[in-house]
C-alpha cells in the first residue's frame, strides 16, 4: 500500500499491563473490547507497512523542560516488574531518524533530545504496544522505533515536537506510523486503584470526543486543573501525535472506550487523507494565547501590574525598579506581607512571599516579592526572558495571622494557614486548586516546613485579598 502522507497512519491506545496474559491471568478477559480494538489498532499500522514506528510515551524519562528521546541503536525490556519477566521485548531504534529529529529539533529551537539519562530498557507504555504488534507482525518487528518521552513543558511544545518529527521523516523519506500511549482518566470509581473524581468521566468523554472525530485544536482547550483532577496521563502523548499530521485533513475511527477497573481505555485510529491549511492548530493556539494576554493585562489591576512590572524589568534590564509614579495611595502608606504567584499554561511557575510586612510600604513589598518569585523560588529555574508574555500573575495581600486551637478554625477557601513546630515553619494560601480540604491544607503546610506527621504543631490563620 502507498500513500504520499507522513505520518502514514496513528493510533491512540492504552497500556494496562494486565492486557498482557502473563500479568492478567485471566482479569483481562474483563477489558475484552480494549483487547479486540487493539489488535485491530495493531493490524491497522502493519497494513500500512511503515518503516519506522514512533512510540509516544508517558512513563520513560521525563523532564520538565525536556522530552528525551531515547538514544542507542536498540532496546529492550521485559514485564519482571509485573511478575512476567519472561514476556520480553526488543526493538531496533532508527538512529538515523532519531539523530534528524533532533537536528530538527534544535533548528526550530525545541526543548528535546537524547540528553540525560542513558537508560535502555523499555518502559511498558513503549512495550505494551510493541506486544500487539509483534502478534500483528507475525511474531518479529519488521520497523525500526523511535522512543520519545513527555514533559513539563506545555501543550504547544508537544505540538510542535510533533511537527518535527513529521519533517525529520519527511527530509529522509521514512514512512513512519505513530503510536500515542495513553491511558484516559484513572479516577473513574471510587473502588478504583485512584479513587474517583468527577472529572474523570467528564474528561474521558471530552478526549474520546475530540479523538474519534480527529478534532486535534480541542486538545489545546482542556484546562489544568480538569487534566490534573482527571488523573490523565495521555494527553501530552495525544498532542504529539496530533502536531505530526499538522496541516493534514485526517480520518479518524474509535474503535472502543471502556473503563471496568477505574481508568479509562481508548483505542483509535488515524489516516491522513488530505492536504488541510485549516487543520494547522497550531496557529489557532498562538493566537488564541495572544488574545487571551491582551485581554488579562487589560484587565489586571494596580497590584498586579506593579508585580509584573517588577519582574519583566528585573528580567530584561536587571534592576528593581524604583516604586512608581501615580500608583494609589494605599500601596504607599500601608504595610503588609504580601504573595506574588505566577503561572504558566495553568501551572505554578514561581511563588514568593512574605508573612509579615519588612518593607517599608506594600508597594516595594510587591516589588521584591515579585522579582524573588521569578528568580528565586527553589522548586524552579529561573524565569526566562521568552517566558514573560506567558506569565500570570497574582498578588495576594495578607491579613494579621491569628492564633487558633485546631482545625476547626479554619476553612480552606476563605483562611490560609501557617503550620508551626519549633523553628520550623509553613504556610499555604487559601483557595488553592487541587486543595480541598483542611487536612490536605494542614498537610501541604506541614510538607512546606519539614514537618512530619504526629509531630506537634501551632496554626494560626489568616485572609487575604487576592488581585488578579
Amino acid at each position: 500500500m502507498t500513500n504520499s502522507f507522513n505520518p502514514v497512519c496513528a493510533v491512540s491506545v492504552p497500556h494496562p499491563p494486565l492486557i498482557i496474559p502473563q500479568i492478567g491471568r485471566g482479569q483481562e478477559k474483563e477489558i475484552q473490547a480494549t483487547i479486540d480494538a487493539y489488535r485491530r489498532a495493531a493490524g491497522f499500522i502493519a497494513g500500512h507497512h511503515p518503516d519506522t514506528v514512533i512510540v509516544i510515551t508517558p512513563h520513560t524519562v521525563m523532564y520538565s523542560d525536556y522530552n528525551h528521546i531515547s538514544p542507542g541503536v536498540a532496546a529492550s525490556g521485559n514485564f519482571g516488574r509485573y511478575r512476567a519477566k519472561d514476556v520480553k521485548i526488543y526493538a531496533e531504534y532508527d538512529a538515523e531518524l532519531i539523530g534528524a529529529i533532533c537536528a530538527e529539533c534544535a533548528d526550530r529551537d525545541i526543548s528535546a533530545g537524547t540528553e540525560g539519562e542513558r537508560d535502555m530498557s523499555l518502559d511498558h507504555g513503549t512495550m505494551i504496544p510493541l506486544w500487539f504488534m509483534r502478534e500483528a507482525c507475525g511474531g518479529k518487528l519488521p520497523f525500526s522505533v523511535v522512543r520519545v518521552g513527555l514533559s513539563g513543558l506545555p501543550l504547544r511544545e508537544h505540538y510542535r515536537l510533533g511537527m518535527a518529527i513529521k519533517a525529520a521523516a519527511d527530509k529522509l523519506g521514512r514512512r513512519i506510523a505513530v503510536i500515542a500511549s495513553g491511558d484516559l482518566s484513572h479516577r473513574l470509581r471510587e473502588d478504583g486503584p485512584y479513587g474517583y473524581n468527577e472529572s474523570g468521566p467528564v474528561y474521558d468523554e471530552m478526549i474520546m470526543s475530540a479523538l474519534g472525530s480527529a478534532d486535534f485544536g480541542a486538545l489545546f482547550g482542556f484546562k489544568a486543573k480538569l487534566c490534573r483532577e482527571a488523573g490523565e496521563c495521555g494527553h501530552k502523548s495525544f498532542t504529539v501525535m496530533a502536531g505530526a499530521f499538522d496541516g493534514t485533513a485526517v480520518k479518524a475511527e474509535k474503535l472502543s472506550y471502556e473503563g471496568p477497573f477505574g481508568v479509562g481505555y481508548g483505542v483509535c485510529t488515524f489516516e491522513p487523507v488530505g492536504y488541510d491549511d485549516s487543520r494547522r492548530f497550531l496557529d489557532g493556539e498562538e493566537k488564541r494565547g495572544r488574545d487571551e494576554l491582551a485581554a488579562r493585562r487589560a484587565a489586571e489591576d494596580e497590584y498586579v501590574r506593579l508585580a509584573r512590572q517588577s519582574l519583566e524589568t528585573y528580567i530584561k534590564d536587571g534592576r528593581v525598579i524604583d516604586i512608581p509614579d501615580g500608583i494609589p495611595s494605599d500601596l504607599i502608606s500601608r504595610r503588609a506581607g504580601a504573595f506574588v504567584s505566577l503561572h504558566k499554561d495553568g501551572n505554578l511557575r514561581g511563588c514568593i512571599g512574605t508573612i509579615y510586612p519588612v518593607c517599608l510600604s506594600l508597594a516595594q513589598e510587591i516589588i521584591d516579592n515579585a522579582v524573588s518569585a521569578g528568580t528565586r523560588d527553589p522548586r524552579f529555574p529561573p524565569v526566562k526572558e521568552n517566558e514573560l508574555e506567558d506569565l500570570e500573575y497574582s498578588v495576594d495581600v495578607l491579613g494579621n495571622p491569628e492564633d487558633i486551637p485546631d482545625e476547626s478554625q479554619l476553612d480552606v477557601r476563605r483562611y490560609g494557614v501557617i503550620v508551626t513546630s519549633g523553628y520550623r515553619r509553613g504556610l499555604l494560601l487559601p483557595n488553592l486548586d487541587g486543595v480541598d480540604t483542611v487536612q490536605d491544607q494542614i498537610s501541604i503546610a506541614r510538607q512546606k516546613a519539614g514537618i512530619k506527621d504526629g509531630e506537634p504543631i501551632k496554626l494560626q490563620r489568616f485572609e487575604v485579598v487576592r488581585h488578579f
